[in-house]
Order: C-alpha cells, then sequence, then structure tokens
C-alpha cells in the first residue's frame, strides 16, 4: 500500500497555491452537479480493481446501478502504485474524482483536513450504521464518516500445502524461530520459500509492520505515531529480525525488480507453484489464480507468528480493507451509488465473485471459501488491529517506512538507520 503523496504541509500548502475553497472543488469529469453535455447525469469513480474476476464483475455492477437509475458511471481503473501516483497530482490541483477508492486513516485525513472530501455523516446514516463496525472504523475522523467500506481482512502468509509437504513441514509455524526454520527446510528441498513484489516497496513493508507489532506491540506503534519517534528497541529489534530472514536468501530470482500482479510477479511466482509462501491480504487468493494458475485446494493460510519474548501476539492481526470516498460537493447520484454498492444484494455478489470478506452482516452466508473462512475466523477472533502503515500515517511517513525498509530488504539500510530515518519524516511532517 505505498503511498508517493505530499507531505502533510506540502499537501496543505499546495492545495492553497491551487487557490482551493471548500465550496470551489469540481470533479475530475462533469461539473459541481454530475451534469454532461447529453443531459445526463455522470459520475466518475475510480478504482483500483485491475485484475479478474474483480475487474470485470465491479464493470457489471457499474452497468446494473446504471440500468435501474438511468445514471451514467465512468470508470477509471489503475493499478495500485499508478492509482496513488496519479491521485497525488489530482489532489494537489483540487480536483479528485466523484467517487474514488480510499484506504482511509491518515491519507484520507490529509485530504479531509484540506476541505476535500465530503462529510457523509448525515446522508449515509440510514443504511451505512448497519455495516460491520470494524470495516467503517477506518473512515472515521473526529466521529465523523468520511468513507464507506466494501471490504475488510487482514495480512497473513498464503502458502503451498504441496511445496510443504515436500519439505516436510507438518504444520504452518506459529513463532519466528519456527517461520525461520521452515524458510530453511523449504530451501534445503530445493523449494524458493518466499514470493515478493521488491520493486513495489509495500509487500515488504508488511514484514517490517508485523515484526513491530509482535516485538514492539500494537501500543508501541500507536505512541510512536503520536510522539514521531520509532528509534526505540522493538522497532530496532523488528528490522533486525527481518534482516535474519532476508539473510536466508528466501525470495525468488529477481525479486528487486518484481511487480506484485503481473504475470511473473509475486502474486504469479505463488500461483504458479514456483514460490511456497507470500504475505499478503485477503485478495491474494484472486490474484494469485489471475496472474497465475492459482492453487485451489493446495492453497492454505496462517497468521503471522509470534516474536519468542515479544510484546505481540499471534491475535494482534495487521490489515485494513477498501472503502470509496466522495469528492467535496459531488452529486446526490454519488451517494446513491455509495448505497447501492453497500447493499446486501451488492455485497453477497461481491463475496461470492470476488472473494472479498463481507462489510454487511447479512452477507455472511455468502463466504463459502475455507481460506476466507480463516481470514475472517482471525479477524473476529482478534485481540488488536493495525491499520496499514502506509494508511494509517500522513502520507510521507508511511512512504518512508516503505522506501526504507525496501533498503533493508536490499542490504543499503541497516536496522538502526530504518528507525532513524522513520522517525525524521514523522518529525518534518508534523
Amino acid at each position: 500500500m505505498g503511498d508517493p503523496a505530499l507531505s502533510r504541509r506540502g499537501f496543505l500548502a499546495a492545495s492553497v497555491a491551487a487557490g482551493l475553497g471548500a465550496t470551489a472543488l469540481s470533479g475530475c469529469g462533469g461539473d459541481s452537479d454530475g451534469g454532461s453535455s447529453s443531459g445526463a447525469t455522470t459520475i466518475e469513480w475510480w478504482n483500483i480493481s485491475t485484475t479478474e474476476p474483480t475487474k470485470t464483475v465491479w464493470a457489471g455492477l457499474a452497468k446494473k446501478f446504471e440500468a435501474d437509475t438511468g445514471i451514467k458511471v465512468k470508470i477509471v481503473q489503475m493499478e495500485n502504485d499508478a492509482y496513488k501516483s496519479k491521485m497525488t497530482a489530482l489532489i494537489a490541483s483540487g480536483k479528485l474524482p466523484d467517487i474514488f477508492h480510499t484506504w482511509g486513516g491518515g491519507v484520507l485525513k490529509q485530504q479531509v483536513d484540506a476541505g476535500l472530501v465530503e462529510d457523509l455523516t448525515d446522508i449515509t446514516k440510514p443504511w451505512a450504521d448497519d455495516l460491520l463496525p470494524v470495516a467503517k472504523e477506518p473512515y472515521l475522523m473526529d466521529g465523523k464518516v468520511y468513507g464507506i467500506p466494501f471490504d475488510i481482512g487482514m495480512i497473513g502468509f498464503w502458502y503451498n500445502k504441496a511445496l510443504f509437504k515436500k519439505a516436510g513441514i507438518s504444520t504452518p509455524p506459529t513463532t519466528w524461530s519456527g517461520f525461520l526454520d521452515a524458510v530453511r527446510q523449504l530451501k534445503s528441498a530445493g523449494v524458493t520459500p518466499l514470493a515478493l513484489a521488491g520493486k513495489e516497496k509495500w509487500p515488504g513493508m508488511y514484514y517490517w509492520a508485523y515484526l513491530a507489532m509482535r516485538t514492539a506491540g500494537v501500543e508501541a506503534l500507536r505512541k510512536a505515531s503520536e510522539s514521531k519517534d520509532f528509534t526505540g528497541a522493538g522497532f530496532v529489534e523488528a528490522g533486525r529480525h527481518l534482516k535474519e530472514l532476508v539473510d536466508l536468501q528466501p525470495f525468488q530470482k529477481g525479486f528487486l525488480g518484481a511487480a506484485y500482479s503481473t504475470p511473473t510477479g509475486q502474486a504469479a511466482t505463488v500461483g504458479n507453484g514456483k514460490a511456497a509462501m507470500e504475505l499478503m491480504g485477503q485478495w491474494a487468493p484472486v490474484v494469485e489464480a489471475d496472474s497465475g494458475k492459482g492453487l485451489g485446494s493446495d492453497l492454505g493460510f496462517f497468521p503471522f507468528p509470534e516474536v519468542e519474548g515479544g510484546n505481540g501476539k499471534i491475535t494482534e492481526v495487521f490489515g485494513g480493507g477498501g472503502g470509496h470516498a466522495l469528492r467535496r460537493g459531488a452529486p446526490k447520484a454519488a451517494v446513491d451509488f455509495l448505497k447501492f454498492f453497500a447493499s446486501q444484494t451488492t455485497d453477497q455478489e461481491l463475496v461470492k465473485k470476488t472473494g472479498v470478506l463481507p462489510v454487511v452482516p447479512a452477507a455472511e452466508s455468502a463466504l463459502s471459501d475455507p481460506n476466507l473462512k480463516a481470514v475472517q475466523a482471525q479477524l473476529k477472533a482478534a485481540t488488536g488491529f493495525q491499520l496499514y502503515l502506509d494508511q494509517a500515517y500522513a502520507p510521507a511517513v508511511g512512504q518512508e517506512i516503505n522506501d526504507s525498509v525496501a533498503a533493508l530488504i536490499a542490504g543499503s539500510k541497516s536496522s538502526e538507520q530504518v528507525a532513524q530515518s522513520i522517525s525524521r519524516a514523522a518529525k518534518e511532517a508534523q
């Protein structure tokens, strides 16, 4: 979830320089009332669903909404990093799409603070109150609602049962030392233990984030965000544990130049049986099958292991979900689309066809995949939750975490340097 975005100070300065006012914003597409030259109402919807079957399913839902309402939906779909780069430019100019993808957290807060995002509290209350509470948390700012979730989940290890069996590993590891032993066993059996999209940086961040949760603890991450200091012993130790893993050379050949969802990327490497594991979110099975062949019944899931002697527990999870926000002044039709997308009927279709976890409690019956049920069970039993670090914090801080962790994995930064760089970015982003 990397985010090459502006710092908080630079973001707000750019907004002012662009002459933005609370009522002067317009969308990328039509004018403020969603009109078009033909007279029909058109709304512009930006999302990151570029892989199948999600891309086709979402396009079909837009067509259904059009047929039901007469409102036209212009869809703009971009890959994760391309989307974030484009949004950075649009945010600086104040010209956001009517409806746009958001992960919530610090990135959304900056957009809200700059007056770019619609307050959805009152206009969505009649139906949004029924959504899963944990799914709504990333989009709540000072008690107000600025986004509507369509997905919720967590990061964990997706693994190939057949390759584990080949290496003589009978059960997934539950401790960090056990995990490192499993990596060694896989290598000894001639199996590449892990696939990683080193080119995109955010997948590598997941390792450091989880290790920080397991060593320093979830509460320490919150306090570090407030104090702007990530140099505590637990954070340095997290980097050292990651270095232990990197030193085992567990990743596929050429991982530093690999993307996530391309035919030769991280997901395809696992989906084609070329690596035993990837650390990824609940969407992993869908992307593995789209980018590669998919593993079918050989695919399994297990939570990130505990670190012996650390402050964190295996029941504390790292993740988040996807949501939609509206630009300030978006037409009512955009709110109608959010309501349609958050309905039980739509959520059931998303669960059945795209593998998301339900955010509408009544849609839970549509969940049938055993691995997604395992993810849901982990979420329900969670004793702590941490949003993606590159979304929970200010964009400049999140980007520095991604960059610094990538440098550690590549061997150009030490654990101490990572902690210092993140702390420096946090202080500068105030």
